[in-house]
């Protein structure tokens, strides 16, 4: 729902990405109450409601190395077959990377898609809308978060329906032709007073204050000679009752989790606080982590990434199941594209891959337990089961009761589908 100025990130083909969210004509001083407003105006009959499931969508920038992580290639070339060595999971005839032994030991909680192409785009516009970025510079196709955010509205207690714990907007947060009331609310960066109890102030006091504005706004009432002001109005109210609940700040408090959990996320913290917020209400949270964009030096920084991911990827699902929540929040993890099979001369690296990479999923009612497709013998094309990108998303749609189908109106009035590409995943299914 609230987006802010973020932070600069420069990939390897010189394009500085702002990753910012532009307010456009409202301005970059809007309220939380400016932002309800704006949603009302948008949406006056409210919200379709959709069934209360959750998505956690975990972005891996900069594209990564699939023949390196869930598709790896032994029997290949040692060009091809890089320095990491795979390993069996507790699936019969599944195996994954030697540096992810926790996901190895719970693939029945885990699926992926090896076979999926991609486009040659850096940006992650294709895997969060299912349109490539140069077909969104004209189309404005809406992210998945703001869907969810479209026709979901507000969770309970004035839970925001999409946050982005990404550090500032991005490309693949965009709300498109949706408006600006879909942004994600992103708590970190400048803005997040909005959600916080000024220092000092308790709920009393803050149920004291909205007392105090409403006589200040039946004083203007009396002297406003066209009688327009009728009180403090609703949306007033629910930015009160928003910042009062404390319901996402205590979801984004780790200091509320037990020693121990937190001991088990260190490091990984962002997964934590995914679930911390699905569990408080929230309809979808995107998150990043680690940079994948591997040129050079790809085997050692894997090295290093790998059980980060591992970890973070492990012990949500983990929780997930633990909680009795596996089928209600759906979990996709996914960069842009995949590394070029053949390791390159600049100081072992890949360079971009689009024509084939690998996603992981899990929960949200789907089939677990299995590897969907996979590459050729050298990792360079789908050798079967052929997927693209937009197939997964409209699984991850029809795990989360949205029909992919549902069409909006864009801004010159005509209905567009929430995915043109609507084919899924049937092995998911």
């Amino acid at each position: 729902m609230l987006t802010f100025w973020g932070n600069r990130q420069r990939y390897c083909d010189g394009i500085s990405r702002r990753n910012f969210l532009q307010i456009g004509a409202f301005g970059a001083g809007l309220t939380l109450a400016d932002m309800l407003r704006v949603k009302a105006a948008q949406d006056p009959a409210g919200p379709q409601k959709t069934a209360q499931k959750a998505a956690i969508m975990i972005y891996l920038p900069g594209g990564p190395s699939h023949i390196d992580m869930y598709d790896l290639k032994p029997e290949a070339p040692v060009e091809f077959r890089g320095e990491f060595k795979p390993i069996p999971t507790n699936v019969p005839g599944v195996q994954i990377c030697e540096h992810m032994p926790l996901q190895a030991r719970m693939w029945d909680k885990l699926a992926c898609v090896r076979s999926l192409v991609a486009t040659d785009e850096h940006s992650d516009s294709l895997v969060s809308t299912g349109y490539s970025e140069n077909t969104n510079r004209t189309a404005a196709h809406p992210s998945f978060g703001s869907v969810v955010s479209k026709l979901r509205g507000d969770g309970p207690n004035d839970v925001p329906p999409f946050v982005s714990l990404r550090g500032g907007g991005s490309i693949g947060t965009e709300p498109g032709y949706l408006g600006v009331a879909h942004r994600p609310f992103t708590p970190s960066g400048a803005g997040m007073e909005n959600l916080r109890l000024a220092s000092g102030v308790t709920g009393d006091r803050m149920g004291d204050r909205k007392d105090l504005l409403g006589k200040f706004d039946t004083a203007r009432r009396e002297i406003d000679a066209s009688g327009t002001m009728k009180g403090m109005d609703a949306f007033s109210g629910r930015a009160f009752d928003m910042i009062a609940s404390g319901t996402v700040r205590r979801a984004l408090d780790l200091k509320n989790e037990d020693p121990k959990t937190r001991d088990r996320y260190k490091g990984v913290e962002q997964f934590l606080t995914a679930r911390r917020l699905v569990e408080a209400g929230v309809g979808c949270v995107t998150l990043s982590i680690g940079g994948w964009d591997t040129h050079s030096g790809n085997f050692k920084q894997l090295k290093q990434q790998l059980p980060q991911v591992d970890r973070g990827v492990a012990n949500l699902i983990q929780d997930l199941h633990d909680r009795g929540m596996a089928d209600d929040v759906v979990t996709v993890m996914w960069g842009e594209f995949g590394r070029t099979p053949k390791v390159n001369n600049t100081d072992a690296g890949r360079d971009h891959w689009s024509p084939v990479m690998s996603a992981l999923i899990a929960g949200g009612g789907l089939k677990m337990g299995q590897a969907i497709g996979a590459s050729s013998a050298k990792g360079e094309y789908p050798k079967d089961r052929p997927y693209k990108v937009p197939h997964l998303l409209s699984t991850i749609y029809h795990a989360m009761g949205i029909d992919p189908a549902y069409t909006f109106t864009n801004g010159a009035g005509r209905p567009m589908y929430i995915l043109d590409d609507r084919a899924k995943v049937e092995e998911l299914l």
